[in-house]
């Protein structure tokens, strides 16, 4: 079973999709957008598997809590918690980073996993893995995110401290830094001539399709394919 937020598209469908073509039963933590929501419930199910809906804000305690509590109840256990949810605005001057903007950003991808975490830990037994959604923003920064590129760098260090913190338990704990990728967060709030270069600078010329980086999540995930690995931050980068 596996817990994916943010898994309404972008990435978070990929990885939904390809962990029910690997066997997963999907619980999916979205934010509003119910349409695709729908769309991904169907993808998970045309693989042969069951998926719950879960509208919260992870930004809010309670939502994550609730989000857990759903799960469990429909699947009876977390296996797999993938933090994906995610919020960014890009600010090409920095005095016009407001406060507002700037609290949406850490609440929505900082505590947002942290109370994932805390709250689907207590279900998960030894052989189970957190998988966080880092970014390349996060390793090199973005001068366009900066509150954003402080989140991701936050993500990764959390990843390395909650890895060693639950190695006890039997859970593993890793991240996966994405490079440029076409999903929803780009083109938000971006004017279309900069999303027609987005991507470009990187060796491979191009963004990565979410799909692309589906692979590395499910490799995260299984013991079969890495239990000696925790703490790591997978980067999937074009070539950087």
């Amino acid at each position: 079973v596996a817990l994916i937020t943010g898994g309404d598209s972008g990435i978070g469908r990929s990885v939904a999709v390809l962990f029910a073509r690997e066997g997963a039963d999907v619980a999916i933590v979205y934010l509003a957008e119910d349409k695709d929501a729908e769309e991904t419930k169907s993808a998970v199910e045309k693989e042969g598997r069951r998926c719950i809906l879960v509208k919260a804000d992870v930004s809010e305690r309670s939502h994550c809590h609730k989000a857990v509590m759903e799960t469990v109840e429909k699947f009876g256990r977390i296996d797999v918690l993938v933090n994906n949810a995610a919020f960014q605005i890009h600010s090409s001057d920095f005095g016009e980073l407001t406060e507002e903007h700037f609290d949406t950003t850490l609440k929505t991808n900082l505590y947002g996993y942290f109370h994932m975490a805390q709250e689907a830990v207590p279900h998960m037994k030894p052989g189970s893995a957190i998988i966080n959604t880092g970014s390349v923003t996060g390793i090199d920064g973005s001068k366009q995110l900066v509150d954003y590129s402080m989140t991701k760098g936050g993500i990764h260090a959390f990843t390395r401290a909650l890895s060693g913190n639950l190695i006890g338990k039997g859970i593993r704990v890793n991240a996966v830094a994405p490079g440029p990728v076409w999903t929803p967060l780009n083109p938000s709030d971006k004017e279309a001539d900069d999303v027609s270069k987005f991507g470009a600078d990187t060796p491979m010329k191009r963004p990565a399709q979410p799909e692309e980086l589906a692979p590395a999540y499910v490799f995260l995930a299984s013991p079969h394919c890495s239990s000696y690995i925790t703490g790591e931050i997978l980067p999937v980068v074009g070539g950087y």
